[in-house]
């Protein structure tokens, strides 16, 4: 029983509608006799931001999840095999299977799904909170809220100033911002001016400020771009962390990357969205500082959002592969 190639490849726009840090897209798709085989493109990686990798591995299980999900909903049987080999870029294969994966979500709410990094009107309740820690615990995990998250403004601009310290990780985010459509990849990845919010005259300011980042990096700068980056807290919502088991490696941070992707859905689902707030992990006193809030070892910290419901519509973020052109009419 092989893959029906096909049909499958019809459906690729969609899946790559999948969520990655920086928007880079890092998956890849091998399609071989009886299976497809799923890795990644180390140039679409973040390696000063991610030196752990676990936003790679997250991303690449949100992305088996939308293929499971958006197979299934076409009616195509397909399964995930992992197989994680680091020389070969792989992580698993999609193969055939006897049964659709079973699953509560749709091709539509794939393609409806966005980031939201607005303002939230009111944050999840006690029974959605609930649900999605469901979905974490049949995987060994939880969903923790973040008390009086309110009061971590702080430590969100302590964390942005440990990102706009390092010249590795701002040179890295540098060439994955598109801040003006005249970008030759304005429609195809990365993080857009529209996505972040930003005004024409803020995209502006932050290309002059990040051009000029070598000479200015010694007198203020990353303090100054931690500012202006605002408070987020102050939008609205509660911030919600996905913890992992002890213990895991990088086959788990990719089955727990499906589970990420499964919450996702289920905040879509009941009409909420999620903007990430990475940076309270990637920094390690801020990471530190969660993880004794939460009464977890730091290194379970998976992933942080804030989450609410949208006050109003979030902007399409750009896929290398457009799959409006595939969306019904």
């Amino acid at each position: 029983m092989d893959v029906d190639v096909a049909a499958f490849r019809a459906l690729e726009p969609l899946c790559w509608r999948a969520p990655s840090a920086h928007n880079t897209q890092p998956w890849r798709l091998d399609h071989r006799a009886g299976a497809i085989r799923v890795g990644w493109e180390p140039a679409d990686t973040l390696p000063a931001a991610d030196p752990s990798g676990r936003d790679l591995w997250l991303s690449l299980g949100a992305f088996v999840e939308t293929c499971l999900v958006v197979a299934a909903d076409a009616g195509l049987r397909l399964e995930y095999v992992a197989d994680h080999d680091a020389e070969d870029r792989r992580v698993g294969w999609l193969r055939p299977s006897r049964h659709r994966y079973d699953t509560p979500f749709d091709a539509a709410q794939v393609r409806g799904r966005r980031t939201h990094r607005g303002r939230f009107s009111a944050g999840p309740d006690a029974e959605l909170v609930a649900a999605v820690d469901t979905v974490a615990r049949r995987a060994g995990g939880t969903a923790r809220v973040v008390p009086e998250a309110g009061r971590w403004g702080r430590l969100i601009r302590a964390a942005d100033r440990h990102l706009y310290a390092d010249p590795a990780v701002v040179a890295e985010l540098r060439s994955w911002l598109r801040l003006t459509p005249g970008h030759p990849d304005y429609h195809a990845d990365g993080l857009t001016d529209r996505c972040l919010g930003l005004s024409r005259a803020e995209a502006t300011g932050l290309r002059a400020a990040l051009a000029a980042y070598p000479v200015l990096r010694r007198v203020g700068l990353p303090r100054l771009l931690a500012t202006a980056a605002g408070d987020p807290l102050a939008l609205g919502g509660t911030v919600l962390v996905l913890v992992g088991p002890s213990g895991m490696d990088d086959v788990a941070r990719v089955g727990f990357g499906r589970v990420l992707m499964r919450t996702w859905l289920t905040l879509h689902a009941a009409g909420l969205a999620a903007h990430p707030l990475s940076q309270l992990i990637d920094a390690p006193a801020t990471r530190a500082a969660l993880g004794s809030l939460l009464g977890v070892a730091p290194d379970r910290l998976l992933h942080v959002a804030r989450v609410g419901r949208p006050s109003g519509p979030a902007p399409r973020s750009a896929r290398r592969l457009d799959d409006t052109r595939h969306a019904p009419g």
